[in-house]
């Protein structure tokens, strides 16, 4: 087949579309999103009718793949790391399941938290879980994996998780493709109480889960995707995990002096890692993340065997594994053969000139701080969370997807007054509506500004899921259509704005304000297509 030069997330995406993919679930997260665009814009998906549509979570998303899976059909799901907390109950429930059709879970990992609010390893979700895991060091891994993922997940039964990392994810290489394979027919399992977990059947496959935790570590010593390779000088040896081999290989282009085992697959090949252990005195692990291997060694070693890498300082214990710092865990010194101008200084990220959110910003903090000293504003997660940063200063706390609602009833429980949250149309309807339940259960005195640009705009502008339904769902949700205010954010309406705010802030009860502008980015990409 043809050669493509491919992002790792676009491997990933081929792979699935070239292994008879039906469909794709997932909710947009840096730096996992273009996995879905590009099964979107891919011919075949309307030629064969791979469902490819966004969700309105990764927890909808989760439960939808597994239930294509329930049907014999082959299904992938993509999200950022944080996403699998979201997706994690029914992610966890899987591995007491199992599968039908061949799924494969994307966790794209964000070490160094360049669009994250956390630095979470998803590695520990796979082993959480006891089903096999998937890590490539390279775009041709990533789309070898995906592509024999799906059978090896209907031949053991289970899901697979496959972790990315930004750097691979948003990085191109050649990538060689295989044959592309037809869809699976329709079909259900042989055992019709797999999918039911009733306490009774739930301990019984959980039972059956453990008992296959030796075939899914024969599979992984037996897997091409782990490899130990010998090295002179055994003073060391290296565990090198996914991307880790890639940057210990750009230290040793003629090849390791010390012997090697490469992780692809998990959980660890027993037979080869004790292969290492017994030739070497001590242990370095490579691994972009958290001390996943690392901890699981030093378990598993016990006394005796040295094991080095981020828990004892040889490797920081925070943010992105490099070339650089792999170079001075083993003794050797990179020097950069480029030097990086000094062209442009770093700036802050700032909302776009234009953006409604900044509208919403300027009308709600020049009534709130002239008007109501005591407040606070909860966000959210989405571009206006820059609300944070300058000029604004106007929000208080941003903590996960669908928090500002929650957090700003709590306060208002605890007396706060005036208790506002702003929120997305995006992230709304992915975790914001029950927040809203529970506020308007107890008639709390909150004011929540809904701030709708029609679109998910942090992630490049995909659907939002309740564009064009705002109002209808808080109403249905039961807030008083009387509360329900829809503004336009723009300079010429700043004094009906303020007065909408100032009124709702007044009203003893559960009050949602609706400012909608289109994502000025999206606009833009119109009348450039319309021209």
């Amino acid at each position: 087949m043809s050669k493509q030069l491919l992002l790792g997330d676009e491997a990933i995406a081929q792979a699935a579309l070239d292994a008879g993919l039906s469909g794709v679930y997932a909710y947009p997260g840096t730096p996992s999103t273009e996995i879905t665009e590009y099964i979107q814009a891919a011919p075949i998906t309307e030629e064969r009718g791979i469902h490819s549509r966004w969700c309105a979570n990764e927890k909808t998303a989760m439960e939808a793949a597994l239930g294509m899976s329930f049907v014999g059909k082959r299904a992938l799901v993509c999200m950022k790391h944080v996403g699998m907390n979201v997706a994690a109950d029914c992610f966890v429930n899987s591995g007491i399941t199992g599968v039908k059709g061949g799924l494969i879970v994307v966790a794209a990992d964000d070490p160094s938290m360049h669009s994250s609010q956390n630095e979470q390893d998803s590695r520990f979700y796979g082993d959480f879980t006891l089903i096999p895991m998937y890590e490539p060091s390279n775009q041709q891994e990533a789309y070898d994996m995906v592509y024999d993922g799906f059978e090896f997940s209907e031949r053991m039964g289970e899901p697979v998780l496959m972790r990315m990392v930004t750097r691979l994810a948003h990085s191109r290489s050649g990538v060689e493709r295989k044959a592309q394979k037809a869809q699976n027919e329709l079909s259900f399992s042989d055992d019709p109480r797999q999918f039911i977990l009733l306490p009774g059947n739930a301990r019984k496959r959980y039972k059956e889960l453990l008992v296959r935790q030796e075939e899914f570590i024969k599979a992984s010593e037996n897997s091409p995707y782990n490899k130990y390779i010998d090295g002179p000088n055994r003073k060391l040896g290296i565990v090198a995990c996914g991307i880790g081999y890639n940057y210990l290989m750009e230290n040793y282009p003629d090849g390791c002096e010390y012997p090697v085992l490469k992780i692809g697959q998990y959980p660890l090949p027993k037979r080869q890692l004790l292969q290492l252990v017994e030739s070497c005195e001590e242990i370095l692990v490579l691994e972009d993340g958290q001390p996943f291997v690392e901890k699981q060694l030093k378990g598993y070693l016990g006394i005796g065997v040295k094991v080095k890498g981020r828990l004892d300082g040889t490797l920081p214990q925070d943010g992105e594994l490099t070339p650089d710092s792999v170079a001075r865990a083993v003794g050797k010194e990179n020097v950069s053969k480029f030097q990086v101008p000094a062209v442009v200084e770093m700036r802050p990220p700032a909302l776009c000139e234009g953006c409604g959110h900044r509208d919403v910003y300027t009308t709600l903090t020049q009534v709130l701080k002239e008007e109501y000293p005591s407040h606070k504003v909860f966000s959210d997660i989405g571009c206006y969370t820059l609300g944070a940063n300058a000029p604004f200063h106007a929000i208080n706390s941003c903590v996960d997807m669908g928090a500002s609602i929650t957090m700003a009833k709590g306060a208002a429980d605890g007396g706060l007054h005036p208790s506002v949250a702003v929120i997305g149309d995006s992230t709304f309807t992915h975790s914001g509506m029950t927040g809203l339940l529970d506020c308007v259960n107890e008639n709390t005195n909150v004011t929540i500004v809904i701030s709708d640009n029609e679109t998910t705009a942090m992630t490049g502008g995909q659907d939002s899921a309740g564009t064009g339904r705002l109002e209808a769902i808080c109403a249905g949700i039961g807030v008083d259509p009387a509360h329900i205010r829809v503004v336009v954010p723009l300079k010429k309406n700043y004094e009906e704005i303020k007065r909408v705010i100032r009124e709702e802030i007044e009203y003893k009860g559960v009050s949602v304000i609706i400012p909608r502008r289109e994502c000025i980015q999206t606009l833009a990409r119109k009348k450039r297509k319309n021209k």
